[in-house]
C-alpha cells in the first residue's frame, strides 16, 4: 500500500551524543500518468491527492482545456509505483501523441521530456486583472499555511501550494516532495471544485522558477506569493503574463517583483525592469 509519509527507525549522532529514534519521512513513488492507454510522463512524487495531481498536470501541460475534457481517471496501484489511468476523446488523444515522452522525472522536475528549447520558455497564459490585496492579508495568507502542512509539520520536507481566498482563509492546500507537484495538485483541485483562481492568491512555500509561472498562468491566478526568491527568467515572465509576483515573503514582510499595482498600501519595495 502506498502512504503519504513513513516511519523510519534511525541512528542519531548529535551533540557528541549517540542515540536512536524514530523519524518520519515523506514518501517517494514513480506515478505515471497515461492518456487513452498510453504513458505521457513518470514522475516522482507524494502518493497522495493524485486524483488532483493527474488533473492539475494535464492542465498545466495543455493536454486538456478543461477538466471536463477528461472522460474517466482511475488509480492505479501497482507494486512499485501508479499509474494515473485517464481516458480522453479520441481527437484529444491524437493531438497528444506527438507530444508523448518515456521520461522519468525526478522529484521537482518541471519540464522533464521537453524537445526544444522554444517549449521550455512558452509564452505563459495572460491572466485577468482579479483584485487587490492589502500587506496584511498577503501576511495573514501566508502565515495561515504551516498548521495546515500536515505532511510537513510531520516531515519537514516537502512543500506546499495553496490558494487563498478574499473570505479570508485557505480554500485549498495540497503538499508533495515535488514543488511543480505540489502546484498540479492545487491546480486540479482548484479545477475539480470549480473555483475560480482568478479570485485570490496562489501561496507557495518554494522559491519561484518559470515552470511555476507558467504554472500558475494557467490555473488562471493573477497573484503569486512565495517564501522564497524567483529566477530573473520566472520575474520576467510573470511580467508579460500580468501576474503579481511577490516573493522572499517572511514574518517581517515581503518584495513585490512584478505588477504592484495589486498590493493595496505597499509596504515593500517594487523591483523594476528584473533583467
Amino acid at each position: 500500500m502506498h502512504v503519504a509519509v513513513q516511519a523510519i527507525d534511525r541512528g542519531i549522532w548529535r551533540n557528541g551524543v549517540a542515540s536512536e529514534g524514530t523519524r518520519f519521512i515523506p514518501e517517494e513513488t514513480p506515478l505515471a500518468l497515461t492518456y487513452n492507454g498510453g504513458t505521457y510522463a513518470v514522475m516522482m512524487g507524494t502518493p497522495q491527492n493524485l486524483e488532483d495531481f493527474a488533473v492539475g498536470f494535464s492542465l498545466s501541460e495543455g493536454i486538456v482545456k478543461s477538466v471536463d475534457d477528461i472522460r474517466s481517471l482511475e488509480v492505479v496501484r501497482l507494486d512499485d509505483g501508479i499509474e494515473l489511468r485517464m481516458w480522453l476523446a479520441p481527437e484529444d488523444a491524437a493531438l497528444i501523441s506527438e507530444r508523448r515522452r518515456h521520461v522519468a522525472g525526478p522529484t521537482g522536475c518541471g519540464i522533464c521530456g521537453i524537445e526544444s528549447i522554444a517549449e521550455a520558455v512558452r509564452p505563459a497564459a495572460v491572466v485577468s486583472q482579479g483584485q487587490r490585496f492589502t500587506p496584511e492579508e498577503i501576511m495573514a495568507a501566508m502565515q495561515a499555511i504551516a498548521p495546515l502542512q500536515s505532511i510537513n509539520l510531520q516531515t519537514r520536507a516537502v512543500h506546499a501550494a495553496a490558494f487563498w481566498s478574499p473570505a479570508g482563509n485557505i480554500v485549498a492546500l495540497r503538499e508533495d516532495v515535488g514543488r511543480h507537484n505540489a502546484l498540479d495538485k492545487l491546480a486540479g483541485s482548484l479545477a475539480r471544485s470549480r473555483t475560480d483562481a482568478a479570485g485570490g492568491m496562489v501561496l507557495l512555500t518554494s522559491r519561484v522558477s518559470v515552470e511555476m509561472v507558467q504554472k500558475a498562468a494557467a490555473i488562471g491566478a493573477p497573484v503569486m506569493i512565495a517564501v522564497s526568491a524567483p529566477t530573473a527568467l520566472a520575474a520576467r515572465t510573470a511580467e508579460t503574463a500580468g501576474i503579481t509576483l511577490v516573493a522572499i515573503a517572511r514574518q517581517d514582510g515581503f518584495e513585490i517583483f512584478t505588477h504592484g499595482s495589486r498590493v493595496a498600501a505597499r509596504h515593500a519595495t517594487e523591483v523594476a525592469d528584473v533583467a
